[in-house]
């Protein structure tokens, strides 16, 4: 933020446009810049080029890879990414990932280009009044018509996109005033306080949680987005209470953990009689806040917790709920409960679920060491969840295939898992891949891939590899739509338009553009391949070829 002026001398800077810009997004964390080149924001090239230290540029092969790495790089490192897009068609073909932020709370600001403002009207290329397609997926989507607004401007910007709640941001700037000069106060970066929640909302939901007898906890992204990680796994151990974890949630409370229920979720929210539900919707993903009642059980009351008062459902019947800064809020509720005047006992609770996690886990080792022909599915994740390390990232791209990821993969730490969040967004997993092996750069990064999402960005395997990424690609490749296939023979009996072209050597298209891969059809392969992929120290891609008829089993088709 631009510091007030309290009557002392405030340090100025001076430069074009782009120069400004640049100072401003590094005031505010961000060290990279996605973009496809365009002539329409070269200023913001030449700023990262001549800032001191250099920004990094980072061009990729599609827009949208740009703007998806931008997003990724917001859920990685808390701090708004960055993505510069050239004006017209470049802008929006950013469009599907920047909704996607939105949808996430994902931080980032997206840089568009704009036809020249001396020209505007006159049909110079690219025209396009970009912020009004933009309004309905951005905190903030406006247009700084001169390079005396850029320093503000993108201030402004890059404060909304990392405060709660948060989300992405649009800016765009003509093309001639993004070469123009101006002067203005030094930015200083961030300086957001948080927000405080509502003390009695806080103690009531502590009194609810107090007086439940069988409490569940589900923990979602904003829990990690908020910094808020380390108390909501001090509440959990603390209390004692069983969680669940969904989205950039996954890892809070490490995989393994005796307190972790994922795995006996059905039991858990058809069975608990509160439901407290931290940091994340209550959408398709969690019955729209509706959990349990069936065969005329009494339905479980639920709170809500949220970063920020507008991330509040408003859909569903809550018995309490509190917003503010997701640390303050789950210590406060800890406090209450141990101020209360009864300690809850619920070891049987518990214990119940202990057990239906251990079935589970029996259940799953039979798929997990099939040795079935065509291959199925979750044997890949048989093979690969043993070889992940704890600082692993873990994307998903796909739907089918990256549904049986989020049913086996636990991650043992926070923020190492990504996935498309409630938007459903195919193609991101690229540009989240390029984002995670710059902000993670020791870590294992793992790409998730249908064979359907794969058409969507392989393109961008180019990037990793001119770029020097390597980036370990695991594809279950069934040759069809899958997640569409299934659910329309149960209609109609039939399917159309959910066939892809039988065993396509993507590893090919991997190898063609610089780095390396291989084909599986035999499930004892699919280790060996994995371990060489690891190895490698390229984008490799390991082409798991898999049976179509072994689809995941799904209880909602997101409606």
């Amino acid at each position: 933020m631009t510091p007030p002026d309290d009557g002392q001398p405030q340090e100025k800077i001076q430069g074009h446009a782009g120069e400004l810009a640049v100072a401003v997004a590094r005031a505010h964390g961000v060290t990279t810049q996605f973009t496809l080149s365009g002539a329409h924001v070269f200023p913001m090239y030449d700023g990262a080029v001549k800032a001191d230290p250099p920004m990094r540029l980072l061009d990729v092969r599609h827009e949208q890879t740009a703007a998806f790495a931008a997003e990724a790089t917001g859920k990685l490192t808390r701090t708004p990414g960055l993505a510069v897009l050239t004006a017209g068609p470049g802008v929006t073909n950013g469009v599907s990932a920047i909704a996607q932020a939105s949808f996430a709370g994902s931080p980032m600001v997206v840089v568009g280009g704009r036809a020249p403002q001396n020209r505007w009207g006159s049909g110079s290329l690219q025209e396009l009044d970009q912020p009004p397609i933009l309004e309905s997926v951005s905190k903030l989507a406006r247009t700084l018509p001169t390079a005396d607004t850029v320093l503000g401007g993108f201030d402004e910007a890059f404060t909304a996109a990392g405060g709660s709640h948060r989300g992405p941001v649009f800016v765009d700037v003509p093309m001639d005033e993004f070469f123009n000069s101006a002067e203005g106060p030094a930015p200083v970066g961030p300086g957001r306080a948080p927000l405080e929640p509502d003390a009695e909302a806080v103690a009531h939901v502590g009194t609810l949680l107090a007086e439940a007898s069988r409490p569940v906890l589900i923990l979602g992204t904003d829990v990690w987005a908020d910094g808020a990680e380390e108390a909501a796994l001090r509440l959990v151990e603390g209390l004692g209470v069983p969680a669940i974890t969904n989205g950039m949630g996954r890892g809070i409370v490490p995989g393994g953990h005796p307190l972790l229920v994922t795995k006996a979720r059905s039991k858990a929210l058809g069975g608990a009689d509160l439901v407290v539900v931290v940091g994340t919707p209550l959408d398709f993903r969690l019955g729209y806040g509706v959990f349990g009642g069936k065969d005329g059980a009494t339905p479980a009351r639920v709170v809500h917790l949220a970063d920020s008062p507008g991330q509040v459902a408003g859909h569903a019947e809550l018995a309490g709920s509190a917003s503010g800064d997701l640390t303050a809020v789950l210590e406060g509720v800890q406090t209450a409960v141990e101020r209360a005047p009864r300690k809850p006992d619920w070891s049987a609770w518990v214990s119940d679920l202990q057990d239906a996690v251990s079935a589970a886990v029996e259940r799953d080792r039979e798929l997990l060491t099939a040795e079935a022909d065509p291959i199925h599915p979750a044997r890949i994740y048989g093979e690969l969840v043993p070889r992940l390390a704890e600082d692993s990232v873990v994307i998903g791209d796909g739907g089918d295939f990256v549904s049986f990821a989020g049913k086996y993969v636990e991650p043992k730490r926070p923020g190492g898992w990504l996935d498309p969040g409630p938007y459903g967004c195919l193609g991101a997993g690229l540009g989240a891949a390029i984002a995670a092996r710059i902000a993670r750069p020791s870590a294992q990064v793992v790409l998730l891939l249908g064979d359907g999402a794969a058409g969507f960005s392989l393109m961008d395997v180019d990037t990793l590899v001119r770029h020097g990424l390597p980036v370990v690609m695991v594809m279950g490749n069934n040759s069809a739509w899958a997640l569409e296939k299934g659910p329309m023979q149960m209609l109609y009996g039939y399917d159309v338009v959910a066939d892809l072209a039988q065993r396509t050597p993507y590893h090919r298209i991997v190898e063609a553009l610089g780095g390396a891969g291989e084909e599986v059809t035999d499930p004892k392969q699919i280790g060996p391949a994995l371990d060489r992929a690891f190895a490698a120290n390229v984008p490799y891609l390991v082409n798991v070829i898999t049976d179509v008829e072994a689809a995941y089993p799904r209880s909602t088709f997101g409606i």
